[in-house]
C-alpha cells in the first residue's frame, strides 16, 4: 500500500469518527433540548470543531435529524437484541413497557421521531427510505421473538406473530404521536402497559396479564 493510499484510507477514518461524535453530540442535545430549540452551533461546540465544519459532513440540520434517527433505530435494536432468544412471551411484554420507559428518558428524541415521521410520508424523501427499512427489521426482528416464544410454549399457537408485532409496534408509535401532541400530559407508559397487558390475557396461555 503507497503512502498516499494510507492518507487518503487515516483521512476517512478521522472523517467517519468525527461525522460519529457529530450523530452522538446532536442525539443528545435533541433528547434534551428539543430539534427546535437546538442551534447547530451547540453542536459543533460539543464536538470541538467549527459550525461549518460540521456542515461538511452533514449539508443541513435536516440532512443531521435523519442520520440522529437512524441512530436512534440502531440503538434500539440494539437494546432489544439484550432479550435472551428464549424469552416468554410476558417477558416480551413486558420488554415493550421498559421500552417506553427508555424512551421517556429522552423526551426530545420522541419530539424527533415524530418530526422525521411526517417527512417519511413522502416517498421520495431520504425519510422515507430509513423508516421503511427500519419498519421492516423491527417487525421482522419482533416477530421472530414472539415465533420463538410460540415454540417454548409461552405463547399461544393461534398467534399470528407478524400480525402481533406489527400491531404492537404500529401501537407504541402511534402513542409517541399522541404524547407529543399532548405536549407530554399522555401518560404513555401506562398506555403502553394497558396495550400489553391486554394482548398478555388474549395471547399467553393462562389468560394472565402481565
Amino acid at each position: 500500500m503507497t503512502s498516499s493510499n494510507r492518507g487518503r484510507r487515516g483521512s476517512y477514518s478521522v472523517g467517519m469518527a468525527r461525522r460519529q461524535r457529530i450523530v452522538e453530540a446532536a442525539a443528545e442535545r435533541f433528547a434534551q433540548e428539543g430539534y427546535h430549540r437546538t442551534a447547530l452551533s451547540r453542536i459543533a461546540d460539543d464536538v470541538g470543531i467549527t459550525e461549518g465544519g460540521l456542515l461538511h459532513h452533514f449539508r443541513s440540520k435536516r440532512h443531521l435529524l435523519l442520520a440522529v434517527m437512524e441512530h436512534r433505530f440502531t440503538s434500539e435494536a440494539q437494546w432489544w437484541e439484550h432479550l435472551p432468544e428464549e424469552a416468554s412471551g410476558r417477558a416480551i411484554l413486558r420488554a415493550m413497557v421498559a421500552a417506553t420507559e427508555r424512551h421517556l428518558a429522552e423526551p426530545g428524541l420522541i419530539e424527533l421521531f415524530v418530526l422525521a415521521f411526517a417527512e417519511a410520508a413522502d416517498p421520495e424523501s431520504a425519510a422515507h427510505t430509513l423508516f421503511a427499512e427500519r419498519y421492516q427489521r423491527a417487525v421482522d426482528a419482533l416477530a421472530g421473538l414472539l415465533r420463538a416464544a410460540k415454540d417454548n410454549g409461552t405463547l399461544r399457537e393461534n398467534v399470528d406473530c407478524h400480525v402481533l408485532a406489527r400491531e404492537c409496534i404500529a401501537v407504541s408509535d402511534g402513542l409517541q404521536m399522541q404524547w407529543v401532541i399532548s405536549r407530554g400530559t399522555l401518560d404513555l407508559t401506562g398506555a403502553v402497559r394497558t396495550h400489553a397487558d391486554r394482548i398478555a390475557r388474549t395471547a399467553l396461555p393462562g389468560g394472565h396479564g402481565l
